[in-house]
């Protein structure tokens, strides 16, 4: 069907609905039927199309427009809108362009504004760069004039409906068994770990599967910009998430201010979403002051990058010598894990690292594993064993 006969039909629904009560779902598709049978006039014969009309007519209404065919579909994990008339999903690792786009401008405008309004966020002229989440846990991320100068940005990057166990990503060969069998030990004997790679390598998907070997007994909070992490069968949970300050006068609340928290919230483990800038400086002394076994994930491009990575957001939050910092985090942090995208668009762990100590003005690491062409292999067995032996497990 022509943009410009939905684009009828629909003003004609509208000026149907009571715009002024909430309604419900089902009260709209009543409309919508009602209109749908008095439009027919031979237009619409086949019942195939009443049902994608109505379906497209109630998208358009209550839910993302054209964008909600994408977020229902399990298997798009990406969908990027360049502007009301260009959009893009990825699909089985493969990125496609999509026929359908927005009837204008302004219709995309109203389903970014009905996204962010839902999370308590704002974007406008003044603030146009804004994250988000759907209510099915999808990560947005919106950008808007004068930023964008093609219209209105939005990247929606759906996650599973059920959380990733540790199980399924051996299963699909992001890691072995004999791995994930010496992570599970880590986590359980406390060692703090930051996961790092690049975007795009499954951080934040691998650190939920990691936080599933957390004991159930323990008391965890979460801290994150959008609240993403899903983690079950732990019934003694806090999850946390950042706020920007809006129009009215209301302040942020920065994962620095949620972390200084937490640590009055009796914690047992911390788990930092992702660490960005100086928040890191708050996690690593969380680290260092009686919180082992927490975890967090950062951007890098190696476990040798990760660590100037640290050090680079450690100095955005507190002027230290470097020397200091470098003690603090060997002091702090015991493992890095590298994920990495490859080619086929599958994700694995590249190399698992020990943080073996401060010498010679360096942080040392080690390889523990490490993907060759053989495989993820086993390269040295852990330097520091002392948490092992004090969790039983040695």
């Amino acid at each position: 069907m022509a943009d410009s006969q939905f684009s009828t039909i629909r003003r004609k629904l509208m000026g149907m609905l009571d715009i002024t009560r909430e309604l419900s779902d089902q009260e709209i598709l009543d409309a919508i039927d009602e209109l749908v049978q008095s439009e027919n006039c031979g237009q619409y014969r086949f019942v195939r199309e009443k049902i994608r009309l109505r379906q497209d007519l109630f998208h358009s209404v209550r839910k993302l427009d054209v964008l909600q065919e994408l977020i229902d579909d399990n298997t798009v994990t990406e969908i990027m809108v360049n502007g009301p008339d260009s959009i893009f999903f990825e699909k089985d690792g493969k990125l496609v362009q999509w026929n359908k786009t927005f009837s204008s401008r302004e219709k995309l405008e109203d389903v970014i504004q009905q996204i962010v309004g839902r999370c308590n966020r704002i974007v406008n002229e003044s603030q146009p760069i804004v994250d988000a989440r759907l209510q099915n846990g999808a990560r947005v991320n919106v950008v808007i004039a004068p930023v964008a100068l093609n219209g209105p940005i939005l990247t929606i990057r759906r996650f599973p409906d059920h959380p990733i166990t540790m199980d399924k990503l051996i299963s699909i060969g992001s890691l072995t068994t004999d791995c994930a069998a010496f992570l599970e030990k880590l986590v359980k004997a406390r060692y703090s770990i930051v996961i790092g790679g690049g975007t795009g390598s499954g951080k934040t998907t691998f650190l939920g599967a990691l936080a599933q070997y957390i004991p159930a007994d323990e008391r965890i909070i979460t801290i994150e910009d959008n609240a993403e992490l899903r983690l079950e069968d732990i019934p003694n949970l806090v999850r946390l998430e950042a706020k920007m300050a809006n129009s009215s006068g209301s302040s942020s609340i920065t994962i620095r201010d949620l972390i200084k928290s937490a640590l009055r919230m009796r914690p047992d483990r911390i788990i930092v979403g992702e660490c960005r800038g100086g928040e890191a400086v708050d996690m690593l002394q969380a680290l260092n002051t009686g919180h082992e076994g927490s975890l967090s994930t950062a951007h890098a491009n190696s476990s040798e990058d990760m660590l100037s990575r640290l050090e680079t957001m450690i100095l955005m939050g507190i002027e230290l010598p470097l020397e200091a910092i470098r003690r603090q985090i060997a002091s702090g942090v015991d493992i890095l894990i590298h994920l990495g995208r490859m080619r086929d668009k599958s994700r694995k762990v590249m190399e698992i690292c020990e943080v073996s100590g401060y010498e010679g003005g360096e942080v040392r690491i080690r390889p523990v594993y490490q993907l060759e062409d053989d495989g993820l292999i086993r390269k040295n067995d852990l330097l520091h064993t002392e948490k092992l032996h004090r969790a039983g497990m040695l």
